[in-house]
């Protein structure tokens, strides 16, 4: 079923968006916990990688890349055939490949 570029990336987000955002949120506090550990560098990256991974969670993975795929549109999906606008998603083999491979019997 072809929803279309637009909705595709809404209901995408939809359906993802929970698991994504629990998923940071414990990558972020494991990395949390080296905060707790005595040596000051650690203390550091631990910090510093869980602000990070907090800001791809909530802002990266969220607002930054469906707006970049709504503004681009098609050209979003430009290494394949989804930029193009002529072939079908559901289909991901090339035909060329399937002319090239020995059929079974």
């Amino acid at each position: 079923m072809r929803i279309g570029h637009a909705r595709g990336v809404l209901e995408g987000l939809t359906s993802t968006g929970g698991v994504i955002t629990s998923a940071g949120v414990v990558l972020a506090a494991t990395f949390a916990v080296f905060a707790a550990l005595p040596l000051v560098t650690m203390a550091q990256m631990g910090v510093v990688v869980g602000i990070g991974v907090l800001l791809d969670t909530f802002l990266v993975r969220t607002v930054l890349v469906p707006a970049l795929a709504l503004d681009l549109g098609r050209r979003f999906w430009w290494p394949g055939r989804l930029s193009v606008g002529g072939g079908d998603p559901a289909r991901t083999v090339d035909a060329s490949a399937e002319e090239r491979a020995p059929e079974r019997v």
